[in-house]
């Protein structure tokens, strides 16, 4: 794929493969000048004596350098490793170890000083590339741009081209591409062993379900070392030919997003919750007029749609787009075609809003052990609350319990060094067993309704689906974050996390005084209004799915402070057992 791309574009100086910030100008990288960085690099990484099947780890974030050594290691047949930047050195070396890694790339010095930290526990390590040019070299650690050379030497353009082709020819479609270690909720990550045939088929079933080609532009900002960036943002866009921007930081998003102008990006419902909830924020400080405009604007985008297009609507929806939806838009660029949405379940009520205002979402699901595209929704087909149909090369099926299962080319080959484990997760037949709760409807459109490790079993014995009711919970805005409580217990409780802007707004509406945010956040002030929101947003829920006590928390759950997974889902089990006296309180009459 790499090699066939690179083909299509020689030559073409106009033509951009990625754009990079360097001193805050955006620099542009061709097809030719990827290739030829790719090869030197590959061509230095068996001048150090990397053979094909020998694993690689990659700790970096996202950069074009990264792209570069994917590139090279696969294409001689090794087997790359990436891993979250944020893992701690014990982390690392868990995984590098398991795996047995004769080599590290990572992107600067820190980096470096985690893995000489660990060196040790490390049997089969090396030596460590940096990114990094101004790296200190040693007998340990080497500079990218030193394997760049190293390559350069190796031989003349053409034997060097001729000698990477023939390498790439020699790995087979159900080769060993990648190890991705999912970053579960308890215990230590399992290697999910991806080949060559699992990612190319991926590719191949997504763009018969959505188009995309070369004219499209994306701004990736999702880490490159999960499955679904991986796939969707950096192989899938790689293959079509688009041109891929790498966002400087999650941080900046909001403004590359301006500068970039994409046509398509791949996302995760918390970006959208936080644009809604930005919008929102810049309506509260408008005149009333504005507030006015805005508040009626959204009301005639609620009806048309929801399918109005009686000719007053259709008007209406015109003016309210003029006034208000594109002056929201043009804050993405103004040109996006479509958001795809994945790695957990987007809020009914924020994908309306996206709606509403004219940009198109669409929803999918998969796993890193389906590599990872299971089903996506359809341009002019999305459904909310639904996560679309399968791939068209991708079998899914529910079993007699409700456990989704998949069957295709995408399923992975296994768990590295666990027969066991995949033995549980892939039945003799070939099926996948997700671990997710879902239904499929006639029109063959596939909905999750929760994972089945997290069902709560009350002390009743009534099952309880926790993630629909955080996520109706989190419709309150003075609501950030949410993880429901219940599993042998009697009844629900709930740890609640403030959503800071509209809680000092509240408070300074209310005229209450505070004399700091942890004051504000355990005052009557604020648990009554939540309390009256928990009240509305519960009210058709069965009894024994009510939450009856919460607790107020100042401090978000992170990734930083190991309550979030990197690709920000909440660890339920360490959540709980940080707060396992304030849990245990509540419980208390």
């Amino acid at each position: 794929m790499f090699i066939d791309v690179c083909d299509r574009y020689a030559g073409r100086t106009d033509k951009t493969a990625y754009s990079r910030k360097v001193k805050g100008e955006w620099q542009n990288i061709t097809h030719d000048e990827v290739r030829s960085q790719t090869e030197c690099f590959a061509m230095g990484l068996l001048a150090k004596g990397i053979v094909p099947g020998e694993r690689i780890g990659i700790v970096s974030e996202n950069r074009i350098e990264w792209a570069i050594a994917d590139f090279a290691i696969t294409t001689i047949g090794a087997v790359d490793v990436p891993i979250f930047p944020t893992l701690t050195a014990k982390q690392e070396a868990y995984i590098f170890n398991d795996c047995q890694t004769v080599c590290i790339i990572v992107s600067n010095a820190l980096q470096v000083k985690k893995v000489m930290e660990e060196w040790d526990s490390i049997s089969s390590l090396r030596f460590v590339i940096c990114m990094a040019s101004d790296v200190v070299q040693t007998d340990r650690v080497v500079s990218f741009d030193s394997i760049v050379e190293l390559g350069e030497k190796s031989g003349p353009p053409a034997e060097r081209s001729q000698k990477f082709r023939t390498m790439a020819q020699h790995v087979n479609t159900d080769d060993l591409l990648t190890l991705i270690y999912t970053s579960g909720t308890t215990g230590h990550p399992k290697g999910v062993m991806l080949t060559h045939r699992n990612i190319t088929s991926n590719i191949a079933g997504a763009l018969e379900a959505f188009r995309i080609d070369d004219t499209d532009v994306f701004l990736s900002y999702l880490p490159m070392c999960h499955s679904y960036e991986r796939m969707s943002g950096y192989y899938l866009a790689f293959y079509c030919g688009t041109t891929t921007f790498f966002a400087d930081s999650i941080e900046t998003v909001a403004d590359n997003m301006r500068e970039v102008r994409p046509t398509v990006m791949t996302s995760v419902p918390r970006l959208f919750e936080r644009i809604r909830l930005r919008v929102e924020h810049a309506v509260s400080k408008d005149s009333a007029l504005k507030q006015k405009i805005f508040a009626w604007a959204m009301k005639v985008g609620t009806r048309y749609a929801a399918g109005a297009n009686d000719v007053a609507t259709t008007m209406q929806y015109k003016l309210a787009d003029k006034l208000v939806f594109a002056k929201i838009r043009a804050r993405t660029g103004g040109r996006l075609r479509f958001f795809v949405s994945g790695g957990a379940a987007l809020n009914y009520d924020v994908g309306m809003f996206f709606r509403i205002i004219g940009i198109s979402i669409l929803e999918g699901y998969g796993l890193t052990e389906t590599s990872p595209v299971i089903s996506i929704n359809r341009e002019g087909e999305q459904e909310l609350g639904a996560v679309g149909k399968p791939l068209p090369n991708v079998e899914v099926k529910i079993a007699p319990d409700g456990e989704i299962l998949a069957r295709g080319p995408s399923i992975m080959k296994g768990y590295w060094n666990m027969p066991e484990e995949t033995a549980s997760t892939i039945d003799p037949e070939g099926w996948l067993h997700t671990g997710d709760i879902g239904e499929i409807d006639a029109n063959r459109v596939l909905r999750i309704t929760d994972r089945k490790k997290n069902i709560l079993v009350s002390s009743g014995g009534k099952n309880i689906a926790p993630q629909p009711i955080e996520a109706m919970l989190l419709q309150s805005p003075l609501i950030d974050q949410v993880l429901l409580i219940g599993d042998k217990r009697e009844f629900c409780t709930a740890l609640i996390v403030v959503e800071k802007e509209a809680a000092e707004k509240l408070a300074t509406e209310r005229k209450s005084e505070y004399g700091s945010w942890n004051e504000l956040v355990h005052s009557k002030l604020l648990h009554d209004a939540i309390q009256s929101d928990i009240n509305r947003l519960q009210r058709d829920l069965s009894k024994y799915e009510r939450v009856r006590k919460f607790i107020l928390l100042a401090e978000p759950f992170t990734v930083e402070n190991g309550m979030m997974t990197p690709t920000l889902k909440v660890k339920r089990k360490i959540v709980e057992q940080t707060y396992s006296k304030e849990i245990e309180a509540l419980y208390v009459e």
